[in-house]
């Protein structure tokens, strides 16, 4: 029907506008009704758990430099992806991402399971000059981030807070040791007896940096690169549903 009087559209602007509202409208509906009922969207996967706060303090540090404009963190059910990089990324692996760094483009290579792949002296080595250990890197380097204090003790607990407030599970034992816990991680020689209650006991815990006597913006971005990908037990897990892919 619509064919035989597409030129009817074609010469009137205003109806070939409604048209494509109407459209669009439709499309739109599609793809966000699902999402209401995001709890059945998203199958539930054992072991992802929500950033630590020291990990939470590196995803905003790798934010800040932009470092997701290079990097993905999404591998696709593509036979090519999955041989370099890993099994594809589950949902449920974002669940807990606000907002998830899926990237649009890959300058360098992905990162959804670059989490013990590398030493922590891989990374800051990386880190501080990429061409060291990568000779045909285009990365800038970020040495700064080595020598610079971590100073969050005044915002973690206020960032834990707003996370909860659009959905992840922060406690409020954890939201009120969130400081504690920050600089527990990151410390050998710290009790992190609570940290392991609140996270689980397979948390990487230790100084990331190769400086034990400082936090820095490098141990938090070392942590949380170093937990992409590791949450998930890839041999034992058998997807349910098609929803899995992303």
């Amino acid at each position: 029907m619509f064919l035989k009087h597409h030129q009817l559209l074609e010469r009137n602007s205003i109806l070939l506008t409604v048209a494509i509202l109407v459209a669009v409208s439709i499309g739109g509906i599609v793809q966000i009704a699902p999402l209401f009922r995001i709890e059945q969207t998203i199958e539930k996967v054992d072991g992802v758990r929500p950033y630590t706060p020291l990990e939470l303090a590196g995803r905003q540090i790798y934010i800040r430099e932009g470092c997701y404009t290079c990097h993905s963190q999404q591998i696709r059910p593509l036979r090519d992806e999955i041989e370099r990089y890993g099994h594809y990324s589950l949902a449920a692996e974002s669940m807990y991402d606000h907002p998830f760094q899926w990237g649009s483009k890959r300058t360098g290579p992905d990162l959804a399971r670059v989490g013990g792949r590398y030493s922590d002296d891989w990374h800051v080595q990386h880190l501080i000059d990429p061409r060291a250990v990568v000779p045909d890197s285009i990365m800038p380097p970020y040495a700064f981030l080595e020598g610079r204090p971590l100073t969050v003790r005044e915002t973690i607990g206020n960032h834990l807070l707003a996370n909860a407030r659009v959905g992840v599970p922060y406690t409020q034992a954890a939201i009120d040791n969130a400081v504690t816990d920050l600089f527990a991680q990151a410390d050998p020689n710290a009790d992190t007896s609570g940290l392991e209650e609140r996270y689980g006991d397979k948390v990487n815990m230790r100084d990331f940096d190769g400086n034990p006597g400082q936090v820095t913006e490098m141990d938090a971005l070392v942590a949380y690169l170093q937990v992409l990908g590791t949450m998930v037990d890839f041999s034992a897990y058998e997807p349910e549903r098609g929803n899995n892919l992303r």
